[in-house]
């Protein structure tokens, strides 16, 4: 089977994605519980596997017989990551999109379509959830070095196109939503401009942190609690609870439009 992608980067930190693990054991939980087989995708983990352990050892609370195969384009990423393995809960392998011939039920690409061109996006999105297992996900997006700000889509097996967007942040570092913009998953990063969905979800974010500015003497956290309501309340959907919100965290329906 011929390997689908280019070899990036492969930059990454310890703990980086511990956000965006945190909210796939929630979104995909159920899919991970259900699946006869509970195989999860690391896409691109990069040059050290520390992303795939960490992503096995999240999932393992979810469904302690959770299978991570971590997979990499470079053969010599690959190799270096085999000290790492501990079968059959964790290995890897070389692959691309394509996903090695694997049916995993979620697949995490972090920090991997971002160094493509924005129109090589959804040929890749065609390609994973074309070989995903019934009921599952790939959830893919990118954040900052530190793991401190980013987003990212959920589309569900055969779909080309996303269900949700997410957008997460440690609150104690947030100056403002508008920093989102930095980290936006690529097919969006160049639509932030007046007259695209992401550009209103921005700016009325960023409207209702404003006016949540009272807030702040409580703490980040506080404020954040009532931007989203404000959020909510104005006529934006919001997906998830009170109990996301707390986590930094806000998912809206794809690309965040009103209904």
């Amino acid at each position: 089977m011929k390997v689908q992608g280019e070899i990036t980067r492969g930059t990454t930190n310890p703990n980086r994605l511990r956000r965006v693990d945190r909210w796939i054991a929630w979104w995909c939980g159920r899919a991970l519980r259900d699946a006869a087989e509970p195989l999860v995708v690391d896409l691109g983990y990069g040059a050290t596997p520390i992303t795939a352990v960490e992503l096995r050892a999240r999932l393992a609370r979810v469904r302690p017989d959770v299978r991570v195969t971590g997979l990499e384009i470079d053969p010599a990423r690959v190799a270096a990551a085999q000290p790492a393995a501990d079968p059959p809960g964790l290995t890897f392998a070389r692959g691309g999109f394509e996903l090695a011939g694997l049916r995993p039920v979620v697949v995490r690409a972090f920090n991997v379509l971002r160094q493509y061109d924005e129109s090589a996006v959804p040929g890749a999105w065609t390609t994973v959830t074309a070989a995903l297992a019934p009921g599952g996900w790939l959830v893919e997006g990118t954040c900052d070095e530190l793991g401190r700000l980013g987003s990212w889509v959920a589309l569900p097996a055969g779909s080309a196109v996303p269900a949700t967007l997410t957008l997460a942040a440690k609150l104690a570092t947030l100056e403002s939503p508008a920093t989102f913009a930095e980290r936006l998953p690529k097919a969006l990063i160049h639509r932030n401009v007046p007259g695209e969905p992401v550009h209103d979800l921005l700016r009325a974010l960023d409207d209702a942190w404003r006016h949540a500015a009272p807030l702040a003497v409580f703490g980040p956290r506080q404020r954040w609690l009532d931007t989203v309501s404000r959020l909510h309340a104005s006529g934006w959907p919001v997906l998830d609870t009170r109990h996301r919100w707390r986590l930094g965290e806000l998912t809206v329906p794809w690309p965040g439009t009103r209904h």
